[in-house]
């Protein structure tokens, strides 16, 4: 498994699992453990995501040692601040049944962010947290940490594909030693991104799907991937794509693809940030 290494050194699996939208817990740990199977050596959770005990079950249960699992997990907004940060910190690793997370991402720009990075720093300098990032956070939010704070984030986790490029983010994150990495790599097959003709017709050249095309598109740009299914067989799949390369005039091509906004919404639309807000009951 091809991986990238870190601002801190760190080295990180470029492709992952994905478990979001798999809050059944018998499900998701089938999932993990099929996964793990396939050969996947990272797995991407989140408290919102309510399956943290599932997939430290299944870590468990897997035979695979912890050292060799690249876990992450994420703060929810309901969690901000220095303290809250500690203490829902603390209940991951209990779900996930470890005593360290390789990364934890700040899962949303809002609320008291600095004193949740404030204490994912001293999480970090211990060694309770190998890394430390964000997610869903635009350029602007990302600097107003860096200038602010002691530790760059490592990561930046943020909505990728061939509709929302993010080259111009990617570029940002590239100058300032943050890794790019894409949740929804394949848009969550809106635009008909499975049968996309464009991706389809490319997939064809190299005897590969339209999805793998997208994985791989990404994986030459450099961006880490966490494609998410529940079946096996996709697995294997997305799993299946070292060994092709696109070549440039296909790379030039996906970028025709791109729409340029988010597909789902955007994090800096005021009305967002209120139901965000709305759902903590603020």
């Amino acid at each position: 498994m091809k991986k990238v290494v870190l601002n801190n050194g760190l080295k990180m699996p470029i492709m992952g699992f994905g478990v979001y939208q798999i809050p059944d817990h018998d499900e998701c740990k089938r999932c993990v453990l099929d996964a793990i199977d396939v050969g996947y050596r990272a797995i991407d959770t989140a408290a919102a995501y309510q399956n943290e005990k599932a997939v430290g079950e299944a870590i468990q249960e897997s035979g695979i040692d912890r050292e060799e699992i690249f876990l992450t997990s994420k703060l929810w907004i309901e969690d901000v601040g220095f303290e809250a940060t500690k203490k829902a910190v603390e209940t991951s690793l209990n779900k996930l049944q470890t005593d360290f997370l390789d990364l934890y991402l700040i899962h949303q720009p809002y609320g008291d962010v600095h004193g949740s990075w404030r204490a994912l720093e001293e999480l970090y300098n211990d060694g309770t947290l190998k890394a430390i990032g964000v997610s869903n956070f635009h350029p602007d939010r990302v600097m107003d940490l860096i200038v602010n704070n002691k530790v760059v984030p490592a990561v930046n986790q943020i909505e990728t594909h061939p509709f929302y490029q993010r080259h111009d983010d990617q570029e940002f994150l590239e100058e300032n030693g943050v890794q790019h990495e894409s949740w929804a790599p394949f848009a969550e097959g809106k635009n008909n991104t499975f049968s996309n003709e464009l991706l389809v017709s490319i997939g064809e050249k190299y005897d590969k799907s339209a999805a793998q095309v997208v994985l791989r598109w990404l994986i030459q740009r450099g961006v880490v991937v966490i494609p998410k299914t529940v079946r096996k067989e996709r697995m294997k799949e997305n799993f299946d794509v070292f060994d092709f390369e696109l070549a440039d005039e296909d790379m030039e091509s996906i970028k025709k693809l791109n729409i340029g906004e988010s597909q789902f919404f955007s994090h800096r639309d005021p009305e967002i940030i209120k139901w965000f807000a709305s759902t903590l009951g603020k």
